[in-house]
């Protein structure tokens, strides 16, 4: 299986369960490792033949801009669900990113991998 990826996708979004973290939004960072054959695109060069990583991303972006979750492991699952619904993924590796989240240090996150089956 072929993998197609996304790295540093950045999106503002309200996230965490202090009080200050539901009124002001804050950012995370995405990436995604997604497992799709690009045979049949490589081979027709026609996009509706490929993971289309520009629709899929405008489609994650628009999901977390509009969400409100209290933890990052619920909307880690949340879009991955979407990415394999959605998008007809076999596999996604999706880590996520919340900067600044921890005092002392610069990142930090989650890494979860989900299948279609």
């Amino acid at each position: 299986m072929d993998t197609v990826f996304v790295r540093d996708l950045t999106i503002e979004t309200i996230i965490g369960i202090y009080d200050h973290e539901r009124t002001a939004k804050q950012t995370i960072v995405l990436d995604f490792d997604m497992s799709f054959d690009i045979g049949k695109a490589a081979l027709s060069e026609d996009i509706e033949d490929a993971l289309n990583y520009k629709t899929l991303t405008d489609t994650i972006k628009e999901f977390v801009e509009g969400s409100e979750y209290l933890l990052i492991e619920t909307l880690a699952e949340r879009i991955a669900s979407i990415i394999i619904d959605d998008f007809g993924v076999a596999k996604v590796k999706l880590t996520l990113h919340k900067p600044n989240a921890l005092s002392g240090s610069t990142d930090v996150g989650v890494v979860i991998e989900r299948s279609a089956e």
